[in-house]
């Protein structure tokens, strides 16, 4: 009895070990799929000027630094457009003239000084990049700093892919 025991706990043990050694070529080339590749993209990353506190809405003035971070190991990405709007849709500014190149593990950042109010609570900008290579898509972020009144506040926020380069 004992050692029917045994046996049938050894065949079970061997067709767990079968069949995982089945499946982990196909979890890791699933998990090898889950790096994104690109050749570029159209990124929106929401922003504020300032945010709103309090029940009369005061308002809290923040500086903006858009982050751009190339985390591909080997090729450079290049930066065709940061525009910068305002929460109604309007472009304030411009901020490459022509096109930035960022080398691999390279970043980049822009920044809107606190004392820039013109962007509003729904400010956003646009970041269009591009390569000759299918490379590891950069993260791009911005991120939000301000204080008054001995009051500090800072967060980040995600860029949204809104458009993907046809290959």
């Amino acid at each position: 009895m004992a050692r029917n025991r045994r046996m049938a706990k050894i065949a079970i043990a061997l067709l767990v070990l079968c069949i995982f050694s089945m499946l982990w070529p196909q979890a890791r080339s699933e998990a090898d799929s889950l790096v994104k590749l690109s050749r570029g993209q159209t990124v929106y990353v929401p922003v504020y000027s300032h945010i709103y506190s309090g029940d009369r809405e005061y308002p809290f003035y923040l500086a903006v630094t858009l982050s751009i971070r190339n985390t591909d190991p080997k090729h450079p990405i290049t930066i065709l457009e940061v525009n910068y709007y305002d929460s109604d849709g309007n472009l304030l500014k411009q901020h490459v003239k022509s096109p930035v190149q960022i080398s691999a593990m390279a970043s980049t950042r822009y920044v809107i000084k606190e004392s820039d109010k013109s962007g509003g609570s729904g400010a956003n900008f646009i970041v269009k990049w591009r390569s000759y290579h299918d490379v590891n898509v950069p993260i791009i972020e911005s991120v939000m700093i301000g204080t008054q009144r001995q009051q500090g506040i800072s967060f980040n926020s995600r860029g949204q892919v809104i458009k993907e380069e046809s290959k």
